[in-house]
């Protein structure tokens, strides 16, 4: 690796960030981790002026950005000169030849973000950053067991599948004797991939977005892919279903990880709680309700020093359980996650029915509603599209079911989403749609709110 720092120092700070992020960042109350987080948010500041974008300002002063900003300053929001044309270039050229360890600025990694939001961005990562995203990673999603195996070396060495649309360093940097990587490029068919991880032997760590691992969960029988010790979810919203069906065809509960293009954001614990990484990351929160159970996450990545991420609005909508205690189970108090909503656009926005106003209805009632109905079909989306709301339903995955979800079916589906709409004092016109199957290499969304 290039850069100021050698092989050998990337890998101790590789150790020193797993050791801290497995045992350290114990705070004594809460009091004592927004205190570290002030000290914390003064050394970031004095980097983040390294970029012209933020120079001369004073912390208070840092705009609000989100994705469109990034996009149209970019070139003034890194500290290392690149221009968005130079990173994108790079990126797209990694997509189309599926080689992606060539970097920019002699070391830095370019990603290329998903695009589900509208024009797709890049984002740039130093071997400095990828160590430290490696090792906390590899420290907050192991278990206990997989901790000793990695430890002990007369032991065979943890094994980590990722299935990814994009592979390259960021998520092989920690590749040595004692962990082994395999990357399943989501870009190819989907029963060579389930062939190739069948013929893989026993994996310890199966990493992939929730629609990808359902997808490999329900496939494990016939393609004689075997129980992986861990199952890790990325890049898409692990909804309760999801979750379930894992369970049911692995016997092993997925851990989700909360990561964005812009950084890590949530992470899970030793008693399978996700938790805020707030000890490397400060949420600023825009309540969405006066219960102040749901907000949009403002985000400073306090260890990001190539692309700044300062008060960074992002388009997900998290919620808390206002009366959780400060410090959870595992000893930590940094604040646990009570579910993701997703993009802020998965929240239906619907008049009222008196046609006053618009009421927002949240993704964790729909998906309750479909839920109750689901024994029926395998999957379903909802997108509001204006006043409508249209929802496809997957047919069963008995072969012996029809091909198209019955008449019943829908009707009671309908039913369920009228009376949560009725409860939310609002209205809508509910229209089905045709099921049409989704692209593996894209994250899946089942709630979209098109319009308004």
């Amino acid at each position: 690796m290039g850069g100021s720092m050698n092989e050998g120092m990337l890998r101790a700070l590789l150790v020193t960030r797993f050791v801290r992020a497995r045992w350290g960042y114990r705070f004594r109350s809460r009091r004592h981790l927004e205190a570290w987080q002030r000290r914390r948010m003064h050394a970031f500041v004095r980097r983040a002026r390294r970029a012209p974008y933020w120079a001369g300002l004073r912390a208070r002063d840092f705009p609000i950005t989100d994705k469109a900003a990034l996009l149209e300053h970019f070139d003034a929001m890194n500290t290392r000169g690149v221009r968005l044309t130079e990173a994108l270039a790079a990126a797209q050229a990694a997509e189309r030849s599926r080689d992606f360890t060539p970097t920019v600025a002699g070391d830095l990694t370019v990603g290329l973000s998903s695009g589900t939001s509208g024009r797709r961005g890049a984002f740039l990562v130093s071997p400095r950053e990828r160590m430290l995203w490696a090792g906390t990673v590899l420290a907050r999603v192991l278990d206990r067991a997989a901790v000793r195996q990695l430890l002990t070396p007369w032991r065979p060495p943890v094994t980590i599948a990722f299935f990814l649309r994009a592979g390259g360093g960021l998520y092989e940097s920690v590749a040595s004797s004692r962990v082994r990587f395999a990357f399943f490029d989501l870009t190819e068919p989907f029963d060579g991939l389930a062939r190739r991880l069948a013929g893989a032997g026993e994996v310890t760590v199966l990493v992939g977005p929730a629609s990808v691992l359902e997808a490999l969960a329900m496939a494990s029988a016939d393609a004689g892919i075997g129980a992986p010790r861990l199952v890790v979810s990325v890049a898409e919203v692990l909804d309760p279903e999801t979750a379930e069906r894992i369970v049911a065809a692995w016997g092993v509960r997925p851990r989700q990880v909360y990561q964005a293009t812009e950084g890590m954001l949530a992470l899970p614990c030793d008693v399978g709680e996700l938790h805020l990484a707030e000890e490397t990351v400060r949420f600023d929160r825009e309540w969405l309700d006066a219960e102040r159970t749901r907000f949009v996450p403002v985000v400073t990545d306090l260890e990001r020093r190539t692309q700044i991420i300062a008060r960074y609005r992002l388009d997900d909508v998290v919620r808390v359980d206002p009366q959780a205690p400060d410090r959870c189970a595992c000893g930590r108090v940094t604040t646990v996650v009570a579910g993701i909503d997703g993009r802020a656009d998965a929240v239906l926005r619907l008049p009222a029915s008196d046609g006053s106003r618009l009421v927002d209805v949240f993704p964790d009632v729909l998906r309750r509603a479909l839920a109750l109905e689901s024994a029926a079909f395998a999957d379903w989306r909802v997108t509001q599209r204006g006043t409508a709301v249209h929802v496809a339903l997957a047919p069963a995955p008995d072969p012996k079911a029809p091909p198209e979800p019955s008449a019943a079916a829908r009707a009671a589906v309908e039913r369920g989403l009228l009376e949560v709409f009725e409860t939310a004092g609002c209205s809508a016109t509910i229209v089905h749609d045709p099921w049409t199957p989704r692209d593996p290499a894209v994250k899946v969304r089942r709630i979209v709110r098109e319009s308004p």
